[in-house]
């Protein structure tokens, strides 16, 4: 696997995850802020944001085609300008109203970043060899957090400062929300043609195309049994049970969170502008969050996932609460909104990693590369559909009493939680 001439991981694998997470966070975190300020009732929002989301469900089922149709890094790079491509799309069409246009192109651009996802991590793979795989795996966690960031807060707060104004060089630029978020997705999308240029150099060439190459009948055949052997696994039904109901409370919030940040407090919200939702929930908010997921993952190593499960889900459900506290109170204060967003992502945090480590559990064996795909499709399910409605209930019902509505939700998941725990065995660590 060595060779002199081949570029060293550093040259890339930070750029490649950190492109991987870009794309990802633009359709399901982003995507919110913009139809939010560009006035899309709460309804549609949530149901569209929602459905754009749908490629990374049915992902494992083209996966096998992107092992045997030429070479990873060929659908790396195919994939990376395509998305460059949607993305200067998407700055042109969503400011301008052109919301149907938009949304085909941000469901293209999921096509695509779900595609890279899995040509990326079987490029790593096939590069790298065993040591410096383990070796940087911290390093592509770390680039793919701070795209998380990067979409989040930077890219938020970019807007925000364009409406409100700045000045460069004794100019001042002051725009309109249409405008401040075409000039910084065009950006992005610059940023994300640079690196894959960068990456049409950088990636070594360490793979040579498949003259063997696999018929689509025997892919389709490797699919279904795949599929099968997955839906034989013994518990299948109450993991599948959890997979979809775990992450309830969040999947609601998810949705109207930045629009509760949003939206004027007379008409229940907080009246924080976006450059504020960036830096306090794009920006503390995901770092929060981080800690908690690397809280949680030392817990679960050291103590194993059947002794901190039900710990970890309280921490997930309960810190809703904050937000019900923040819509009946609605604080002026931004060091309590902070506080009330930290808690909350840092729960989040606790609460995904016990998630993980369960799919991890539950799909350790043959096939358990495939068969952990098939249980974040499940999760990303159990994501998707309530948001499909979540506006729509906050519509009807009004913040306060939607947020009820989440801490209510908090019971199922805390249920099956509490069946699933007794189902483990003492030995899980």
């Amino acid at each position: 696997m060595k060779s002199k001439n081949r570029p060293s991981p550093w040259a890339w694998v930070p750029t490649l995850y950190f492109m991987e997470g870009v794309p990802y966070f633009i359709v399901n975190s982003v995507s919110v802020a913009l139809f939010t300020q560009l006035g899309m009732p709460l309804g549609k929002m949530s149901l569209f944001t929602s459905l754009i989301s749908f490629p990374w469900i049915v992902k494992p089922l083209w996966s096998p085609f992107v092992d045997v149709i030429r070479t990873k890094r060929w659908w790396v790079l195919l994939m990376q300008f395509f998305m460059v491509v949607c993305v200067a799309l998407l700055a042109l069409l969503a400011p301008k109203g052109y919301f149907t246009l938009a949304l085909i192109f941000f469901t293209l651009t999921a096509f695509a970043s779900a595609t890279h996802d899995i040509a990326a991590d079987g490029f790593y793979m096939i590069a790298l060899d065993e040591k410096r795989q383990s070796a940087f795996v911290g390093i592509r966690s770390t680039f793919y957090k701070i795209a998380n960031i990067f979409c989040q807060s930077i890219l938020l707060v970019l807007v925000g400062a364009l409406q409100e104004g700045i000045t460069i060089g004794g100019w001042s630029i002051r725009t309109s929300v249409s405008r401040s978020w075409v000039i910084v997705l065009l950006g992005c999308s610059a940023l994300l043609a640079l690196i894959s240029l960068w990456h049409a150099f950088a990636l070594p060439k360490v793979e040579q195309e498949n003259s063997e190459r696999k018929t689509a009948k025997e892919v389709w055949g490797e699919i279904g049994v795949t599929l099968l052997s997955f839906f034989r696994k013994p518990g299948i039904g109450l993991a599948i049970a959890f997979m979809l109901i775990y992450r309830l409370p969040e999947a609601l919030l998810l949705k109207l969170c930045v629009p509760f940040f949003l939206s004027p407090m007379e008409k229940g919200g907080l009246g924080l502008t976006i450059e504020q939702v960036g830096q306090f929930y794009g920006g503390f908010g995901v770092v929060m969050m981080l800690l908690g997921g690397i809280i949680g993952g030392l817990a679960g190593s050291r103590l194993g996932l059947k002794k901190v499960m039900l710990w970890m889900c309280l921490c997930l459900t309960l810190p809703c609460a904050v937000y019900c506290y923040m819509a009946i109170c609605q604080p002026l204060s931004h060091s309590i909104i902070i506080a009330c967003i930290g808690v909350e992502q840092f729960g989040y945090g606790l609460g995904y990693t016990a998630c993980m480590l369960y799919m991890m559990y539950f799909a350790n064996g043959e096939h358990k590369t495939s068969h952990f795909s098939l249980c974040t499709a499940f999760m990303f399910l159990g994501l998707m559909l309530p948001g499909l409605i979540a506006g729509w209930l906050q519509e009807k019902m009004g913040y306060i009493d939607f947020f009820w509505l989440v801490m209510v939700c908090c019971i199922p998941s805390i249920i099956i939680t509490v069946v699933v725990q007794r189902s483990l065995p003492q030995s899980d660590k």
